[in-house]
This record gives C-alpha cells, structure tokens and sequence, in this order.
C-alpha cells in the first residue's frame, strides 16, 4: 500500500518544474488525504479503548468511575461501528449503481 502512495506521489511536479498543477494531482492529493485519516481514525479508536479499559480498571469500587470509563469504550466502539458503516454503505452503493464510489476521480 505504501508503495503505491509513493507512486504517486512521484507522479506530482515538483515546484520548480515549471509545469501547472493539474486536476490529476488533485486526485492524489484527496485520496492520500483519505486514506491517512482512515488511519489517525483506527489510531484514535485503538488509544480510546486502551485508556477506557485502563480507566475501568482502576476505577477500583468508584462507581462514577467505572460509569465513566464504559462511557469511554461505549463511544469509541459507537465510533468504530460508525465508520464502518458509512465504509458498508459505500460498498452497497457501488454494488448497487455500478458506479466506483471509493475512488476519487474527476470527470473530464
């Protein structure tokens, strides 16, 4: 996956080339955008479990605590559950149209 960032990547002028930016680099730009806060958002899943289940443990017999730390893990599991809903619905959609939805692409 990695290796096909860095393709394009490389595919995108660089500043003093002289040559105008294109609606193509654009494209790149977009998906490498998505596809990078796809990441922060399993990152961000993984630390908000972590620190739900160290708060529930340590929430010893307190049981503010404890409800708090199961607020925690509630909404992060609600957040994981989200996204991969609106990944789903992506899914059924282009099944359904035919039409590549996860790909950003510019008509022209």
């Amino acid at each position: 996956m990695l290796s096909t960032v860095l393709a394009q990547i490389s595919k995108i002028p660089s500043a003093g080339s002289g040559d105008a930016a294109t609606l193509d680099e654009f494209e790149v730009v977009f998906g490498n955008v998505v596809f990078i806060l796809l990441g922060f958002a399993g990152i961000i899943l993984f630390i908000t479990l972590v620190m739900g289940g160290f708060k529930y443990i340590t929430a010893g017999s307190d049981q503010k605590a404890a409800g708090s730390a199961r607020q925690t893990i509630t909404y992060a599991v609600l957040g994981f559950v989200l996204v991969a809903m609106a990944l789903l619905i992506i899914r059924v959609l282009e099944f359904f149209t035919g039409v590549n939805l996860s790909e950003f692409k510019i008509a022209q």
